[in-house]
């Protein structure tokens, strides 16, 4: 279960917003390791990390979440909305809690839900937008239709979605995101599913919450349908283990009902194994708290169970191609400590 490949026009469209805000595409892309021929197409697919890299650089340089194309957003925006949708009974009240916050929170694109008999329909307003390309339109509603799948743990299927400009070259990529092609050319964007869904229970807390906002906005870009395939059901118990007792073969086996060998078979069919996804869940924890730049190595490596600092870091280069300490000063935006003959942290 590597990192999924996204829509290459996704990256060209954040470039061009860079341009068009004064910045430099070409140290963008150096600074995120993005391939240099990402402007003109190139043939090395690009992944989630990638784009969400890319995405953090313009939050931090734009100092806005919707990247100064709008009423400002300001950076952890996002964050506020999210923590007023956690603690409700289901997907309705989650809901109409998100369309309260975008009322008052400045730079939010404003929401609205209508439900017409066995419909739920969800309104957004992006019309104080400035985005020509669509962009901020399309990860809005990504985002939404993302953090309701999330809340729920469990994928949320679209009967419609309708989008208020004409159909792109690249319109057939609307469908591995969203789960079906788009009408486009309407006079709003809307995102259509059975309205019956507003009952499902919020099944997050605070801890998961926690991680989910600390793992965006890759979490974004992501294209997991969170309960739809044996893997991700897996996913989900494993994530325990980071608040300290990582579930064995036979726990995790016995939470799905099946034997351990018939788990066994099942990952093999994903492609895919419980250490692999440990690995990966490993991965996500340690970039996300690099990132944010607030916790030791030794502390990190504790919290994730190496019983020493240089087995993280080995680990940690062997995950991403970079030592933590410059990861860590990449995602800073700061040149990394050129190497010594003392470990870097």
């Amino acid at each position: 279960m590597a990192a999924s490949p996204i829509p290459r026009i996704v990256v060209q469209r954040l470039l061009l917003i860079a341009e068009r805000r004064g910045l430099d595409p070409a140290l963008l892309l150096r600074r995120t390791g993005i391939p240099a021929d990402a402007m003109r197409g190139g043939v090395v697919p690009l992944t989630v990390t990638q784009a969400a890299e890319l995405t953090q650089e313009l939050w931090i340089l734009t100092g806005d979440e919707l990247f100064g194309l709008g009423p400002p957003a300001p950076l952890g925006s996002f964050q506020l909305a999210m923590r007023s949708v956690i603690h409700v009974a289901d997907l309705g009240e989650s809901l109409q809690r998100l369309v309260s916050a975008s009322r008052v929170l400045p730079g939010l694109t404003p929401l609205s839900v209508e439900i017409d008999g066995p419909l739920a329909c969800i309104e957004i307003d992006t019309s104080q937008v400035d985005d020509p390309d669509n962009l901020v339109a399309e990860l809005m509603a990504t985002l939404i239709h993302r953090v309701l799948g999330w809340l729920a743990g469990r994928r949320i299927p679209l009967r419609a979605m309708h989008l208020p400009w004409p159909a792109p070259d690249y319109a057939a990529e609307y469908e591995p995101v969203f789960g079906l092609t788009p009408t486009f050319g309407t006079d709003r964007l809307t995102l259509t599913f059975d309205a019956a869904l507003l009952r499902t229970p919020v099944v997050r807390d605070e801890p998961e919450l926690a991680d989910y906002l600390n793992d965006q906005p890759r979490a974004w870009f992501a294209t997991r349908d969170y309960g739809v395939t044996v893997a991700d059901h897996i996913r989900r118990i494993l994530e325990q283990g980071l608040r300290g007792h990582w579930p064995t073969s036979d726990e995790i086996a016995a939470r799905l009902n099946v034997s351990t060998q018939h788990l066994r078979r099942l990952l093999r069919q994903h492609g895919t194994s419980i250490g692999q996804i440990k690995q990966e869940i490993l991965r996500d924890t340690a970039i996300a708290s690099l990132r944010r730049g607030d916790e030791p190595v030794e502390s990190l490596a504790t919290r994730l169970g190496f019983s020493e600092a240089s087995a993280f870091r080995r680990a940690f280069r062997r995950w991403t191609g970079r030592p933590p300490a410059e990861f860590r000063a990449l995602a800073r935006g700061a040149a990394p400590s050129p190497p010594s003959g003392i470990a870097q942290s």
